[in-house]
């Protein structure tokens, strides 16, 4: 069914508010960022921005997902949107008084990231809640074009008020980003645990073992854990940081040009997400999210080489829609895969390697391009892509060569017959 969530009572106004909130977030980052560097000249405080805001997926995705999976999730995204307040509020104060140090810095950078960690879980239960199994991957899938209309529109905003207002008004207007989505969810009559009423896990720090131990049972959640994984370990976020670097190699050092690549990924992937929406009803499989992975990588692979501005700007495109199909396709196959009592903690597991590994790929792209290049950096982590879905596309094949088939698809296919499917 074409843009199948949109039709559930609540969804349409928690994905408004969810894509403001990815908005007040970019934004955010838009501001600081230039301060920090403006201020400090500091790459190491640049870098500490990028782990600071991924190590918390890292370590407390698990635990965080468990405590989605006991708690009202409309009061953990809320808090969710109190810590990314209170951190604009902090650098705001910081900004006026002209008293901003790098300690000042990394403590409200773990303040937002944190904020971002414990939104991941509660947000995902709750798009089940709203939907239910048949609609998961239309919500999946259209939240994440939403976010990614986010990560587009904030920035531009953040630079804007920069250029007007400046950054301390600036800051403190970002608060606006967040108030629309905390008001709603004050009024939505979902919790995350409406749809599933059994009863609750409570939540120990044993989940974390437990979880991990108990994945291998869902084959299909596993390849999709180890493949995102892969994508955010070998490119992840250290690719947006080093685009500076190719707007100098593909002649077009100017700010629109730089410009034109750092949104470049970002309107593919919204292309792509509102062209999947309006084919209709698309099947998520593991296949299909290793498929989408190689495409994003060959895309990668292509820019990291090219030196065709117009070439390079194609293959951004490709490779945003191709990243947005395999990370909503592999959160449609945990949402639905995994327990029921427990889909908050799997979740968890699933975005501690498709988040917190990315806390890992600045590391890596920074020592590859110290030693070989930038272009050379990019175009081995694009391969470490490729030989990563290679492997997990021959296991694939060769369980489902190994277990006999359904006579009768069910609607939503994973790629191995015992895991549990959701009718």
């Amino acid at each position: 069914m074409r843009f199948a969530a949109l039709r559930a009572p609540w969804y349409k106004g928690y994905w408004i508010g969810g894509s403001l909130m990815m908005g007040g977030d970019n934004l955010e980052h838009a501001i600081t960022y230039w301060v920090m560097w403006q201020t400090f000249h500091s790459p190491l405080l640049a870098g500490l921005a990028v782990l600071t805001h991924w190590l918390p997926h890292l370590f407390f995705s698990i635990p965080l997902g468990a405590l989605a999976d006991r708690f009202d999730c409309r009061r953990l995204v809320q808090l969710s949107g109190l810590l990314f307040i209170s951190a604009s509020v902090g650098w705001g104060v910081l900004f006026a008084t002209h008293t901003l140090q790098p300690w000042h810095c990394v403590i409200l950078l773990l303040v937002h990231g944190f904020a971002s960690a414990i939104w991941k879980a509660p947000d995902q239960l709750m798009l089940y809640d709203m939907v239910g199994p048949e609609g998961v991957p239309s919500a999946v899938r259209l939240m994440a074009t939403g976010l990614t209309l986010g990560q587009l529109v904030g920035p531009a905003i953040g630079a804007l008020l920069l250029t007007t207002v400046g950054p301390t008004v600036g800051i403190f207007l970002n608060v606006i980003m967040y108030l629309p989505f905390m008001i709603y969810l004050f009024i939505t009559p979902m919790t995350g645990h409406v749809r599933d009423a059994g009863r609750r896990v409570a939540a120990h720090w044993s989940d974390i073992v437990q979880v991990l131990r108990d994945v291998p049972r869902y084959p299909s959640i596993l390849v999709v854990m180890i493949l995102q994984g892969g994508v955010a370990l070998f490119i992840g976020a250290a690719l947006m940081p080093l685009l500076p670097e190719f707007g100098g190699l593909l002649g077009v050092p100017d700010g629109a040009g730089y410009a034109v690549l750092i949104s470049s990924m970002a309107a593919g992937a919204v292309v792509s997400g509102i062209t999947l929406e309006a084919v209709g009803r698309i099947r998520a499989s593991a296949r299909v999210a290793i498929g989408t992975a190689v495409v994003f990588a060959v895309a990668i692979l292509v820019f990291a080489l090219s030196r065709s501005y117009a070439l390079s700007v194609v293959a951004l495109v490709v490779a945003g829609a191709g990243n947005l199909i395999t990370a909503s396709t592999s959160q449609t196959i945990v949402q639905l895969t995994a327990p029921a009592d427990r889909r908050g903690r799997f979740v968890g597991a699933a975005g501690m390697t498709s988040n917190g590994f990315q806390a890992g790929s600045g590391i890596l792209m920074g020592v590859l391009a110290g030693a070989i290049g930038v272009s050379a950096a990019v175009a081995t982590g694009a391969v470490g892509i490729l030989l990563v879905a290679a492997a997990l596309f021959a296991v694939v094949i060769v369980r489902r060569r190994a277990i006999p088939r359904p006579v009768t698809a069910p609607v939503i296919v994973v790629d191995d017959a015992a895991d549990p499917l959701v009718e």
